[in-house]
């Protein structure tokens, strides 16, 4: 079970995420945009007399076009921070420019987020699109762990960052199979395959510690390697110290597997789920193969599909909430010009979309034009709905096998139910 501020912190990210991306899709003419990073420690009135320079270098800007959209962008930027006396605890980053709709439409748009961690840095850029990597940073999993797997036939390594498995690559060795003839020979031939996988060892040695030991922030992020394999194979790895001295001491464990290539990653991870015990990751395979499970079940207490979730919510019957965080769609109420008639429909969105660009139509029952009256996040819709009846809320990232099952085999949208109703 999730606690309430771990669920919080989950549809935070979500939002966050899904913001960034909205923004990623936008586009200017020329360098029209503008990315404003002001840190916490920044004196407003420091930033607003930047901009008042900024907007006076603006005449210099040959384009008429250009620089009347890009002193436009100041004079919305300035009247936003009129409402700041300081910046918000981490800072803020405001977006702001002209954005491109597609054929000769455009409009004037400002985004203010309020990050959560704090910024480290000023900046003003003006460019085509925003610039948004400071805190696309931010979504990155401060801890990360190694995986290693291996036999005497193949090792494989990646990273564990949060709940995604990240291969890297492997190699296979050149170790001859155990000699079955005696003689003086079976004893050469066997110190030779001996010397053979002490050379193999050797090379997982130096190439996992490279790609482990160049992982940004190695020192502050790197929280230990999990081997895996056959016995003895891994213990006879761990007890030769191949590993650089520096990963050496972090082996949180050796698990056994058996599978040594990319697959392997996976059933070491879940294999090593007690000593991970707390990642996301963990929660969240725990969290659907218990729904897995109830759905196999004759009498099982899940659904999925929003239709069969939206009227188990409304019966107070979900126990538990599973999204997927790749949803992105939207709920939205259309009515009639005409004669009023109105229809609730949810839409997938498209990267630089629009409802209105999407969602076209006509009224079916007077073929006058429609117009979205409202719109809302579906998992925004579908999370208030589950606050109203106390039932937990997971978000699911699809970064591991069973999270992209949750997304391509169910449409994002599961539950747990506290009792069977039938839908």
């Amino acid at each position: 079970m999730a606690e309430p501020a771990q669920m919080d912190d989950a549809r935070r990210r979500y939002e966050f995420r899904k913001t960034l991306e909205k923004l990623q899709a936008k586009q200017g003419s020329g360098t029209e945009l503008i990315s404003l990073y002001v840190p916490p420690d920044k004196q407003i009135h420091d930033v607003v007399g930047q901009l008042r320079d900024e907007f006076g270098q603006c005449a210099n800007i040959k384009s008429k076009q250009t620089r009347t959209n890009v002193q436009s962008a100041i004079s919305s930027i300035l009247s936003r921070l009129k409402y700041y006396k300081n910046p918000p605890e981490n800072g803020m980053a405001v977006f702001c420019g002209t954005i491109q709709l597609g054929g000769d439409r455009s409009d004037l748009e400002c985004t203010i987020i309020e990050p959560p961690e704090p910024l480290n840095l000023y900046l003003y850029r003006c460019s085509s699109n925003f610039e948004l990597e400071p805190l696309r940073e931010m979504l990155e999993e401060k801890n990360v762990y190694g995986l290693l797997v291996l036999d005497r036939r193949e090792a494989y390594w990646g990273f564990l960052r949060g709940n995604r498995i990240e291969p890297i690559g492997g190699v296979t060795s050149t170790v001859p199979g155990k000699q079955r003839k005696g003689g003086q020979s079976s004893v050469r031939f066997q110190r030779l395959r001996e010397i053979a996988i002490n050379e193999f060892y050797t090379k997982i040695g130096e190439r996992a510690s490279d790609i482990f030991l160049s992982e940004k922030d190695f020192f502050e992020r790197f929280r230990g390697v999990l081997i895996g394999g056959p016995s003895p194979t891994k213990e006879e790895f761990e007890a030769g110290q191949y590993l650089h001295h520096e990963i050496q001491k972090r082996i949180i464990g050796l698990f056994d597997v058996a599978y040594t290539n990319e697959s392997g990653l996976a059933e070491l991870v879940d294999a090593a789920k007690d000593a991970l015990k707390g990642m996301a990751v963990v929660k969240e395979k725990e969290i659907m193969n218990r729904f897995l499970k109830e759905l196999v079940r004759e009498d099982g207490l899940a659904a999925y599909g929003e239709e069969s979730v939206r009227k188990n919510l409304d019966l107070g019957a979900v126990d538990t909430l599973i999204l997927s965080s790749r949803l992105r769609k939207s709920r939205v109420t259309i009515t009639c010009q005409n004669c009023g008639r109105s229809e609730e429909r949810t839409i997938s969105l498209e990267p630089g979309k629009t409802v209105e660009d999407i969602l076209a139509t006509t009224c079916r029952q007077c073929t006058a034009p429609m117009v979205v009256d409202s719109e809302v996040d579906i998992v925004e819709e579908l999370t208030t709905l589950a606050d109203q009846t106390s039932t937990k809320v997971e978000i699911i990232s699809d970064d591991f096998e069973e999270g992209a099952i949750l997304y391509t085999a169910f449409g994002g949208i599961a539950a747990m139910l506290r009792y069977r109703t039938g839908f």
